[in-house]
């Protein structure tokens, strides 16, 4: 009797019950934004930051397809906080996720 080995594709995990192939909700957004949301979301944008793979552009954190839920939270905060895209995109330039975000406008 031989033996074989058997190959196959992991299937992918279930998160939080979601289906398979399933795109997940936006996470929701702040009534209103504070110092604290635009903190956060100035954390978001940079630990989530784009990552050249070999495969495309993923999450850094996370390696899920670029941008991520958390990213595109953290860009709609800002940009709810007044920031333009340019402005948001220098925050993720630099790098650092305790950066303070700037003024309200």
């Amino acid at each position: 009797m031989g033996t074989s080995t058997r190959t196959g594709r992991l299937a992918a995990p279930r998160v939080g019950g979601v289906p398979d192939g399933e795109v997940l909700r936006e996470i929701p957004l702040p009534p209103y934004v504070t110092g604290e949301d635009a903190q956060f979301a100035v954390r978001a944008v940079v630990v989530h930051a784009p990552r050249r793979w070999s495969g495309g552009t993923v999450c850094r954190n996370d390696a899920s397809p670029h941008p991520c839920r958390l990213h595109r939270w953290g860009r709609r905060v800002l940009a709810l906080r007044g920031l333009r895209p340019a402005d948001i995109d220098a925050i993720v330039e630099q790098g650092d996720p305790a950066a303070t975000p700037p003024p309200v406008a």
